[in-house]
């Protein structure tokens, strides 16, 4: 793109109401579109524009060709009241942010004295001579006020547009997270006042999305029309669910009220399947449970190979309540290390309710836990049969004063979701089981 290129200027109609902004990021760089490097900024640079209250509309990774890159930028501008920017901000002719911003607002360039003394400068401490292609650097769109960055020769840029804005800032984080708190944010909250974005979530096991949304959906309503409104999705992964609630406004502390209502309100109407309102995974909850009755689990696995264990322990202070476990992947090693009768699994098979018990059973006695988790199954993609197809899973979990709960289950996919499906199952009963008690 030339610098005498020019494009129509944008002329961005009303975007959103003040008390609702809204943002989108463009990630600028052909080398994000390979497989060999990573958008990690946008990660960071969500979580702040939520601190703010903006709600983010979309991402994007636009790569160093001229027209898509302006293409983008008016797209994002006639949408959003900040669009941010990252990378293209460097020297050589691939860099092409200030290019496609002057475009967009159909501005000329000037040639900034202080940012031009700042490179050179910057390249003389270091007893270097200021290569000519630096100078592009000093060159900011008419209108723009230059944002200082002292880690590096790229300077930042905000550029307002019609009634959005324009933030671009340099690709490196060590550049890019220190302007944003020093520059960035308080622009922000200079333009839109202290706004709030609060978020909860509801994790559930043990009910398909399509389940849980016949149960949320009448609650949605109302609380969508309330004051302040809650946006609600829902979003499945493999054995889990998730209710996602957020609200905007000025008012924080009215915010998270609203907020642990709706929570409340969701959590009762679902039941036990609900097993987190605060952020914490199975894992965590189990343990907690485990924790504050004293009690302790070890596990058997066959079809996991450990999974359920390794889930188990990735938990920080684990060991106070994972006294260990056994992958009894063999039926001799069945056999041997947790005293499951060879003639149960001659007369049942090693995918059985009968073997599932006894796995459970053994590893609680030998190991001397309050809790014992037996599971064994077909994962496939091999060994499956009519009776028991592949995905055919059974589990067991075996607790104090006779308490032993069983289920068989299919669960549908490959390889990979059959044993990620099995741990989830696995743990969600072991949580049921807990709640009931563990000692």
């Amino acid at each position: 793109m030339g610098r005498g290129h020019r494009y129509p200027v944008v002329v961005a109609g009303p975007l959103t109401d003040s008390s609702s902004p809204t943002a989108e990021i463009l990630a600028i760089g052909s080398e994000l579109l390979t497989p060999f490097r990573v958008d990690t900024n946008s990660l960071f640079l969500t979580s702040r524009l939520n601190d703010h209250g903006l709600e983010l509309l979309g991402k994007a990774v636009v790569g160093d060709r001229p027209q898509a890159l302006v293409d983008a930028l008016r797209q994002a501008v006639g949408r959003a009241d900040v669009v941010v920017t990252t990378g293209g901000l460097g020297p050589t002719d691939d860099d092409l942010t200030r290019d496609a911003l002057a475009a967009v607002a159909g501005v000329p360039f000037r040639e900034e004295a202080a940012v031009l003394a700042a490179i050179a400068d910057r390249f003389a401490r270091r007893k270097m001579p200021m290569p000519a292609i630096n100078r592009r650097q000093a060159l900011v769109p008419e209108g723009a006020t230059v944002l200082d960055n002292p880690n590096g020769t790229a300077p930042g840029l905000w550029l307002a547009v019609g009634r959005s804005v324009i933030v671009a800032l340099p690709g490196p984080p060590r550049e890019l997270k220190p302007m944003w708190d020093t520059h960035v944010a308080p622009r922000l909250l200079a333009r839109f006042g202290q706004q709030h974005l609060r978020r909860r979530t509801l994790k559930i096991a043990g009910r398909g999305e399509s389940h849980v949304d016949e149960i949320a959906a009448p609650i949605y309503g109302p609380l969508r029309a309330a004051s302040p409104a809650i946006d609600t999705s829902i979003l499945a992964s493999p054995g889990q669910v998730e209710l996602h609630l957020s609200a905007k406004g000025h008012d924080g502390d009215a915010l998270d009220r609203a907020l642990e209502q709706a929570v409340a309100a969701l959590a009762d109407a679902i039941g036990l399947p609900v097993f987190s309102v605060d952020g914490r995974e199975l894992e965590e909850v189990v343990g907690d449970l485990l924790r504050a009755r004293g009690g302790t689990v070890a596990v058997a696995e066959s079809c996991t190979g450990g999974l359920v264990l390794g889930r188990l322990t990735n938990v920080s202070g684990s060991s106070a309540w994972v006294t260990g476990g056994v992958v009894a992947y063999d039926n001799a090693v069945k056999v041997r290390d947790l005293g499951v009768p060879e003639s149960l699994l001659a007369a049942h098979g090693a995918v059985s309710e009968p073997v599932a018990s006894a796995m459970a059973v053994g590893v609680r006695t030998r190991l001397q836990t309050s809790v014992g988790v037996g599971i064994t199954g077909i994962a496939g993609p091999t060994g499956g049969s009519e009776a028991k197809p592949v995905g055919t899973v059974v589990i067991a979990v075996d607790g104090p004063d006779g308490r032993h709960v069983v289920r068989t289950v299919r669960f549908p996919g490959d390889r990979v979701m059959v044993r990620q499906m099995s741990v989830q199952t696995a743990l969600d009963l072991l949580r049921r089981a807990c709640a009931e008690g563990c000692t």
